[in-house]
């Protein structure tokens, strides 16, 4: 008889153990109704507990990289936490809610990484500051004569992308905006104009 009881135990703990895991969508979406109208963090911890798993898989398939395969993870869910509100159980599941978010802070992330490429072509463009020159403070290399000689060869559009991002300090979305053009022009002007005055200081080195 105990060893029933204990047979029907374990069969218990293992079945709660099974319900764990498998988790039904009614209590995600639950948990999810109790972030948007209570700011309940144990619910949050739950929804974290479920879908961090499952978020860092898809990041590290995405990215091949595990540490932004974990902040995708953490970007997710902060805008789970931020956005919950938005999320209306009667419109579809919250897995299928939540996935979306992850989706797109995955394609916010794939722009940045593909943003960053682009502009860090500029690293090495700028001349090396001779130590005569170190006393000068932390002046801007764009701001020095030659560079701006450099940068005045440039055809006016190109001309006009990399003073507003490196002496205006604009982002490509603002430029875009500014100048009314899409922001693939954009990203295109800039490549091809740090791409010129690569080959121009080359040249001149």
């Amino acid at each position: 008889m105990l060893g029933q009881q204990q047979s029907t135990g374990c069969n218990v703990q293992s079945g709660t153990r099974k319900a764990v895991q498998e988790t039904p969508s009614q209590a995600l979406s639950d948990a999810l109704v109790k972030v948007a109208e209570k700011r309940d963090r144990k619910a949050f911890a739950f929804l974290f507990e479920y879908f961090a798993p499952k978020i860092r898989r898809f990041g590290v398939k995405q990215f091949g990289n595990d540490a932004q395969a974990m902040e995708l993870v953490q970007d997710t869910m902060t805008s789970v936490w931020r956005k919950a509100h938005l999320y209306h159980h009667d419109k579809g599941a919250a897995t299928t809610w939540i996935y979306t978010v992850m989706r797109n802070a995955s394609f916010d992330a794939l722009r940045k990484l593909k943003s960053n490429k682009e502009e860090h072509i500029s690293e090495d463009i700028w001349p090396i500051i001779q130590d005569s020159q170190a006393d000068d403070g932390f002046q801007d290399h764009l701001q020095t004569a030659q560079i701006q000689k450099y940068i005045n060869k440039l055809p006016p559009a190109q001309r006009d992308i990399v003073k507003g991002v490196y002496f205006q300090e604009m982002s490509q979305e603002q430029l875009a905006e500014h100048l009314n053009i899409p922001v693939g022009t954009v990203k295109s002007r800039l490549r091809l104009a740090l791409q010129k005055l690569r080959a121009e200081m080359g040249d001149q080195a």
